[in-house]
């Protein structure tokens, strides 16, 4: 079972659950895509950060999608511009691959990092960034698909399957020192058909830190199920965030009318 209230990840919130916009962000914009492809733009990620802060939103998550070797100098002044903008914490991922990076990150105001491929690739860097900075600050995203009737982690925006199992990998950076676990489905990312709940409920029943579910949220009622059928501790979607299809402040309100505890 999880220790629900002496976990130091629950933040302010006890028991409540989190709804967690995602800003991918390529060049300096936030996109979007479906199944992690086909992205199109969706606005500037400082504004857009501020909208969500003003809308009730609980964290923000960004994830730098944007392959070049300036990108830390580049996410290092995102990073400080959305410090100035909003008073929720926010996590940064993609391009992370050693201490400095990280350092950089959360010196500039990022309260938590992100890592997933080259994590993958150096499994002993969840255990550096763990010691170097707690476990709190560490989040492991795992992309994952199915494969011949089973869930593999991906790498590379989902575009390179490895050889790892999705609760094996999950598992083993749970033990190293990761403070939380974003599980995409990138079968069901971007389709708006709801989120995995098989495979969520079967994570989330196995570890002992956070779970936030990633992959298909298409509706209310998506958000709604997730909570109610996996216990999974946030949710994240973006395009149904991004495009005003689902407005939290309505969302927050369906839930609680569903005797799921949110912070309104």
């Amino acid at each position: 079972m999880k220790e629900e209230l002496s976990s130091p990840f629950r933040g302010r919130g006890g028991l409540s659950k989190r709804l967690i916009p995602c800003l991918d962000v390529k060049d300096g914009r936030t996109v979007k895509g479906v199944n992690f492809v086909d992205l199109r733009d969706a606005g500037d990620p400082v504004e857009l950060a501020w909208n969500y802060s003003q809308q009730g939103a609980d964290e923000l998550v960004f994830l730098d999608i944007t392959a070049t070797v300036e990108r830390r100098k580049t996410m290092v002044e995102l990073v400080k511009s959305v410090a100035r903008q909003i008073n929720i914490p926010f996590t940064i991922g993609g391009g992370i691959n050693e201490i400095a990076d990280a350092d950089a990150l959360l010196n500039a105001g990022a309260d938590k990092i992100s890592i997933n491929s080259a994590a993958v690739r150096n499994p002993a860097l969840i255990d550096e960034l763990a010691r170097a900075f707690g476990v709190q600050f560490v989040i492991v995203a795992v992309d994952t698909r199915v494969m011949d009737g089973k869930n593999i982690v991906h790498l590379n925006g989902g575009r390179l399957p490895t050889e790892k199992e999705t609760l094996d990998w999950i598992l083993e950076a749970e033990s190293r020192g990761a403070g939380e676990i974003l599980l995409t489905s990138m079968d069901h990312d971007g389709t708006k058909g709801g989120f995995d709940n098989g495979l969520l409920k079967q994570v989330n029943q196995v570890v002992n830190i956070p779970v936030i579910a990633s992959g298909g949220a298409g509706s209310v009622q998506h958000f709604v199920d997730v909570f109610h059928q996996t216990g999974v501790d946030a949710a994240l979607a973006a395009s149904v965030f991004h495009y005003g299809e689902i407005l939290i402040p309505d969302l927050k309100a369906t839930l609680k009318q569903n005797n799921i505890e949110v912070r309104i």
